[in-house]
């Protein structure tokens, strides 16, 4: 099985072309650091992972994604090589995208990219403010199809 995952923050933003054709289809390259879990010396170190996504995830991350935002992928690791102009073998490796999404809400990405892009004011919540958690009726367990 080949199956990755990783969580990370986006070094730049994404490079995103189209391929030729009738049907040009979108492909978005992008670097992770992901923060290793342990620390050499009580300093924080990241490995830095080039990912690949093509078609609507491309789209998405061309549309979304930007230097700082932290984003978890999951995928494939692919492996390739090809030979550059000066004639030397040069050997790849790649996550393949299959799912993306973002790691953290857009207040903490905003805070921790020091604005990004701005986007529409929203309005305030209707809801009366409280703890956060709905009110579930009364004798509500006895519906329930588990217990």
């Amino acid at each position: 099985m080949n199956k990755v995952i990783l969580m990370g923050r986006l070094t730049r933003d994404p490079e995103v072309r189209y391929s030729q054709g009738d049907n040009p289809l979108a492909i978005a390259r992008f670097t992770l650091a992901v923060d290793r879990r342990f620390r050499r010396d009580g300093e924080q170190t990241a490995d830095f992972i080039s990912c690949v996504a093509f078609g609507k995830q491309a789209e998405h991350a061309e549309r979304y994604y930007r230097q700082g935002i932290k984003i978890v992928v999951s995928g494939r690791i692919q492996t390739g090589s090809y030979t550059n102009r000066d004639g030397v073998k040069v050997y790849t490796t790649e996550v393949v995208v299959e799912e993306q999404e973002f790691a953290e809400s857009k207040a903490a990405s905003d805070a921790h990219t020091g604005g990004g892009f701005q986007s529409a004011p929203q309005p305030a919540p209707a809801a009366p403010a409280g703890d956060g958690f709905m009110n579930i009726p009364d004798g509500i367990d006895e519906e329930l199809p588990f217990n």
